[in-house]
């Protein structure tokens, strides 16, 4: 049981007199670290930072004025008045590493050394105080030795602003009541400074016991450093860990670090392109190093990282590529702890756009800062990726434990290629020389991986980047290489992994130059959840996906269209080059298109084909945009997307290519909604293809909605039946599904005067909840329950009203929770009730929604230009307003409150979310029933709609 903080100071009787004090030498309180020795590795002078002798000087001078006064809380008083003593030298220390990594924001390693140094100067200073004024012993016994040791991060001398404080008090038989004491007391006056501290206390032995149980805690001995207190202990601890725990067991460590990082990277989401990454435990992070350095020192017992070089682990540029990477993820996480003032690594939005404008990244050549700052982490990301790899592997060969040799005996060697050989199951280069003789070689490297399914050797990795310059216009310009690049697309059937080490080891961007921009490169927006080349991966790795027969019951479409055969290549291709333009201030799908038509010669497709490729580069966000921003039950929308198509050869090509679009963009993009959206525009767009673009049109849609109709309503009396028909106007018929016309017929049958019904269903094969509204109709019914759904946290994904001929409002909303799922069915009844209080009057929807109206901190960072259109063309009777702008939850409530203020009568509005962006698309007419055509009016109604969109935002952001 820990003692009371109290009972922790020396008696007064304990605590030395002045005059002892006064002969203290100040050195004694001088940090015993390695970074003393080399202070100009520190960001700062030394003594700028922490002045041992200033701090000894007052701490001596504290306690000779204590020592005068003889009271039973002297040692208390003494404790507390070195707190005071040491948080001004740590406070000073802290603002001066942070004045001087601010001048020069990209010195990360001399600035993580001063931490150190800082934190060796502190925790040595208490120790003094602890051992020397609290609890003297002037004669230690045997048993009565101390040593302080640093561990972990601290204990390789690396430190962010608010890292853990790792400390090991080291004993040499058990813990006696004196080092305890010390020990309380200096963390005592640690905890006391605020610092986070954590602590073991251990004999020598018990650190080889405990070492041989847990990994965790033999890595963390594995990087001790002795801090202060008596040295010979902490130079047994090491001796004897080299000799009785680490000698002999090298393979079962790197097998446990091995599958320690397997598991971290699992829990992190195992993709190095997060655009959200952790920057200390994530893929191509902070621990990916530390984990090279760990094995190798456990293996080499090496001090400094240099040695890799020497040991031949790395060359010399993979050794420099190393620090870089190194130097950069400090930085960022130094940056990071500085502006949150605590202990934080994962590198959010909000923090992006903080730590790019530290670092100096300014805004330039049609990118923001932060998209820069972002690129350059995913590159060292993926430089950290590529040295882990090998590095590991080649450690794995030499060190990790053989398969049994009955295991080995009976496993079939894979042939390979004369050229080639097979070490460890993994395929290198036979003779290097011959390798390079023919530069196709290295695109044939990646080849025989795919046809043998065997990973590539390491030493045949550093042998493609060390001669990446082989890869020059004359190898571009032959048939031969860009016949076997497109093999590797298009013969094997998973192109997307020999596609994905050729992009991590640079041998994609050189072949194909236009492809080097968005390497590593970030979109900054919450709707992408990859850099754009691993989207562009990732987009491939599901048309493979889709080839090999393993989507067909989730893309059933797609499946069809690429089993009934399509142009493979043009396919491919146009998937690899549709966000080739990327980065650049025109549009990205004209850039892609221009690069396209530039690159086709390059693989011999022939007239026709370049000019597809072309088509669908520049046009592949046409379907999406179609399904998800257009009204598909409008039949202009389908006539005028068949005119853009023209051909069921490129509507088959783009369905596909969208489809692998949407799904390539992160894990939770594509659901049912979507998916339904994209397949009723595909059959009725290829309806318009094959019989002609006359067959859609409002009277055939009609008949065939009210036939489906009195299908559906086989049972009722046939003059209710007639009644329900003849009760609507046309657009009611073409704008809803069967299903939604049989629970209106049914409310509406039963609906009395001055009555709300409302019916809500899940609607899975729309992947949301549908909200069916039965209500007198009035101005502004629309805003009215956009404004109840707000209430209830739900999402509208797509709506429709309309109003019978007999006076009723019949209004449905697709809707789904903030996660993007369809409600879970036991919220139902108090949703339905929650609504109807708003509907009623009971809660006033404006004034409930400023409390919740609020944008998330991570959030605010985005840009997201408001843009507003309008469009008389897309609609045979209505106008469509298009609003691009930045999403919020009360933004739909305050864009048609806005629109019924106006006189606007909103028929439906379909509306697209892509991350923090939003596109509200409405189809509306006028008080009169007619289109917008005034310009005036127009002009006017934009004005109006942005000053209810910026006084939204400064409310949200307030």
């Amino acid at each position: 049981m820990t003692p009371p903080r109290e009972a922790l100071a020396a008696p007064a009787s304990e605590a030395p007199p002045a005059a002892a004090l006064a002969l203290e030498p100040a050195r004694a309180l001088l940090p015993a670290s390695r970074l003393l020795a080399e202070p100009g590795e520190l960001i700062a002078p030394p003594r700028e930072i922490f002045d041992p002798e200033a701090v000894a000087a007052r701490l001596a001078s504290v306690s000779e004025a204590l020592g005068e006064t003889s009271s039973a809380g002297a040692g208390r008083a003494l404790r507390d008045a070195a707190v005071e003593v040491l948080c001004e030298a740590l406070t000073r220390g802290r603002e001066r590493i942070a004045e001087a990594f601010e001048a020069r924001p990209r010195e990360a390693l001399p600035t993580v050394r001063a931490y150190a140094y800082l934190t060796d100067g502190i925790v040595s200073a208490a120790f003094k105080v602890a051992v020397t004024f609290l609890h003297p012993r002037p004669n230690p016994t045997e048993g009565e030795r101390l040593a302080v040791l640093g561990v972990g991060g601290y204990g390789r001398g690396e430190m962010a602003p608010f890292s853990d404080v790792d400390l090991l008090f080291l004993v040499p038989y058990k813990v006696t009541g004196w080092a305890e004491s010390v020990i309380e007391s200096m963390l005592y006056m640690l905890w006391d400074l605020h610092l986070k501290v954590g602590h073991s206390s251990r004999s020598v032995k018990e650190c080889i016991r405990l070492g041989r149980e847990d990994y965790t805690i033999r890595t963390a001995l594995l990087e001790h450093r002795f801090v202060a207190g008596y040295k010979p202990l902490a130079d047994e601890l090491k001796k004897r860990l080299w000799k009785e725990l680490f000698r002999g067991t090298e393979a079962d460590f790197i097998e446990a670090k091995l599958a320690e990082r397997d598991e971290r990277l699992r829990r992190q989401g195992g993709q190095r392109y997060m655009v959200e990454p952790n920057v200390k435990e994530g893929k191509g992070g902070l621990r990916d190093l530390h984990t090279l350095f760990w094995i190798d020192k456990y293996i080499h017992g090496v001090e400094d990282r240099a040695e890799l070089v020497r040991l031949k682990e790395f060359r010399q540029d993979e050794y420099d590529a190393f620090l870089e990477a190194e130097n950069f993820l400090n930085a960022v996480r130094c940056h990071l702890h500085l502006i949150a003032g605590r202990a934080v690594d994962q590198l959010t939005f909000d923090m992006q756009v903080e730590v790019a404008q530290r670092m100096g990244y300014t805004d330039h050549g049609g990118r923001r800062a932060v998209e820069h700052f972002m690129q350059d982490y995913f590159r060292h990301a993926t430089k950290v990726g590529e040295l882990t790899r090998i590095f590991l592997t080649v450690l794995e060969e030499r060190h990790v434990k053989r398969a049994p040799g009955l295991t080995r005996f009976f496993r079939r060697p894979r042939r390979v290629k004369k050229g080639y050989k097979v070490v460890r199951n993994r395929l290198t280069v036979a003779d290097e020389k011959a390798f390079l003789a023919d530069k196709l070689n290295i695109l044939r490297l990646f080849e025989e991986g795919l046809r043998t399914g065997l990973l590539i050797h390491p030493d045949a990795m550093r042998l493609v980047t060390a001669n990446l310059h082989l890869i020059d216009d004359e190898m571009r310009a032959d048939p031969e290489a860009n016949r076997i690049f497109l093999d590797l697309l298009l013969k094997h059937g998973n192109p997307e992994r020999a596609l994905r080490r050729m992009n991590e080891l640079g041998v994609l961007a050189a072949f194909i130059p236009e492809f080097a921009p968005i390497v590593a490169m970030m979109q900054f927006n919450m709707y992408h959840a990859y850099t754009v080349d691993e989207h562009t991966i990732q987009c491939i790795s599901i048309l493979a996906e889709i080839e090999r027969g393993e989507l067909v019951e989730e893309l059933p479409i797609a499946s069809s269209i690429l089993k009934a055969g399509v142009n493979r290549k043009v396919l491919y291709l146009a998937l690899l080059f549709h966000d080739i333009g990327k980065g650049r201030e025109e549009d990205h799908s004209v850039v892609g298109a221009q690069i396209a038509r530039r690159l086709a010669p390059r693989f011999r497709l022939r007239p026709k084909e370049a000019e597809t490729l072309e088509w669908l580069v520049r046009y592949h966000l046409l379907m999406s945009d179609m399904a998800q921003k257009r009204d598909i039950a409008e039949p202009r929308t389908v006539r005028d997307f068949a005119k853009a198509v023209k051909t069921r050869e490129r509507l088959d090509l783009l369905t596909v290519l969208t489809v692998c679009d949407i799904r390539g963009v992160g894990p939770k993009v594509w659901n049912n909604w979507k998916a339904e959206l994209l397949r009723e525009l595909y059959r009725a767009t290829a309806t318009a293809l094959e019989n002609g673009l006359e067959a859609i049109n409002r009277e055939a849609r009609e008949d065939e909605a009210k036939r489906a109709l009195r299908e559906a309503l086989k049972d009722w009396d046939p003059k209710d039946l007639r009644i329900e028909t003849q009760r609507h106007y046309g657009p009611y018929w073409q704008g809803l599904p069967t299903s939604t016309h049989v629970v209106f017929a049914r409310l509406l049958r039963q609906a009395r005067e001055d009555e709300i019904l409302i019916d809500i269903e899940p609607d899975p094969d729309h992947g949301a909840t549908r909200a069916c509204f039965v209500l007198a109709d009035h101005p502004g019914i629309f805003s009215r329950l956009a404004g109840a759904l707000a209430l209830v946290g739900a999402n509208v994904v797509d709506a429709r009203t309309y109003t019978s001929k007999d006076g009723w409002a019949t209004a449905v909303f697709w809707i789904q929770d903030a996660e993007g799922n369809p409600f879970e069915q036991s919220r139902l009844p108090r949703l339905k009730q929650m609504i109807m209080k708003t509907l009623k009057g009971e809660v006033i929807a404006r004034d409930a929604l400023a409390d919740r109206d609020r944008m998330k901190k991570r959030e605010r960072a985005f840009r997201v230009p408001t843009t507003i259109t309008f469009d008389n063309e897309g609609s045979d009777i209505y106008t469509i307003i298009e609003v691009d702008t930045r999403d919020r939850p009360g933004l739909l409530y305050d864009l048609t409150r806005t629109l019924a203020a106006n006189n606007i009568q909103i028929a439906s509005a379909v509306i697209a979310t892509y991350g923090a962006q939003v596109v509200d698309t409405f189809y509306v007419k006028d008080m009169f029933g007619l289109k917008l055509h005034s310009e005036a009016k127009r002009r006017a109604l934009e004005k109006k709609l942005r000053q209810a969109i910026e006084q939204g935002a400064q409310r949200a952001e307030g």
